[in-house]
């Protein structure tokens, strides 16, 4: 790739998914800004080299592994370091969506959000859990529901992690727990919404993840995916045709039921079959 080509920014957004969007830049040396600030809050992450950074009076040099937040309306910039080589990636989030997961969380007594006190993080997990949220909303082969419980878990990790709260361990009643599951397992085949599960528990999406994924030890997306596997098992056993089952169990196409299934029995569909 071209130096002009790498300083050109990359864009991400998903119809389905109005209130939040990406960009990520390879070569960061051509790239300045000046001050500005965003209505939504923004936060993203250094993937290579090194930048100064300015957000409000604060001013500082940041690295590879640095999570950066701007509150909406925060004057900031991150600008390259004499001509040395950065790259980066950056959310952009609409205020008003991440509020109300934050007051699912407790957080925000009103559902209005609430700034983030920090503007800067150097913790190893956040970095991770963004890097590879990202990651998750390029590829071509995640779906909706799984791009939006990725979204949702990140924005409980940072939230959890900048602003802990001493009661956050609270579970939600089994039985509604018992009831998302039982709903995704009847409901296994169809693509279905994280509305729709939370509609069947009666939950809202920040609250059913993580207590999901405390009782169940998977997302709610992980376990449609597997309760999918299992019923294509039962069916290759009967001899049924790969793509006929892939279709059936509600997979894109073979090549992601291929995948999953590999992923998850560590066998293709056609092994397991024959």
């Amino acid at each position: 790739m071209t130096d002009s080509l790498s300083a050109l920014p990359r864009f991400w957004r998903d119809a389905a998914l109005p209130f939040i969007e990406a960009r990520s830049v390879e070569d960061g040396r051509k790239v300045c800004y000046a001050p500005h600030s965003h209505a939504c809050f923004s936060v993203g992450a250094v993937t290579a080299g090194s930048c100064t950074y300015f957000n409000a009076e604060a001013q500082e040099a940041i690295e590879a592994g640095c999570v950066v937040l701007m509150n909406p309306q925060a004057v900031h910039a991150c600008n390259p370091v004499d001509g040395q080589p950065w790259s980066y990636l950056m959310f952009y989030v609409d205020a008003a969506w991440l509020g109300e997961r934050q007051g699912e969380m407790g957080a925000s007594a009103d559902g209005a959000f609430a700034p983030f006190p920090a503007i800067l993080s150097r913790n190893p997990a956040l970095f991770a859990a963004l890097t590879a949220l990202h990651a998750q909303l390029l590829a071509d082969q995640t779906d909706t529901l799984h791009k939006q419980s990725a979204i949702i878990e990140f924005f409980a990790l940072l939230q959890q992690t900048l602003v802990p709260r001493p009661n956050g361990q609270d579970i939600a009643p089994l039985q509604q727990l018992e009831r998302a599951a039982r709903f995704i397992g009847e409901h296994c085949t169809e693509a279905l919404t994280l509305d729709s599960i939370c509609a069947a528990a009666g939950l809202s999406p920040s609250y059913l993840i993580r207590a999901f994924k405390r009782r169940y030890g998977m997302t709610p997306h992980a376990y449609l995916l597997n309760r999918r596997i299992q019923r294509s098992q039962q069916w290759l056993r009967q001899g049924r045709g790969l793509a006929e089952v892939a279709l059936a169990a509600g997979f894109a196409d073979q090549a992601h039921f291929q995948r999953a299934f590999k992923r998850h029995l560590a066998a293709t569909p056609g092994q397991y079959r024959d």
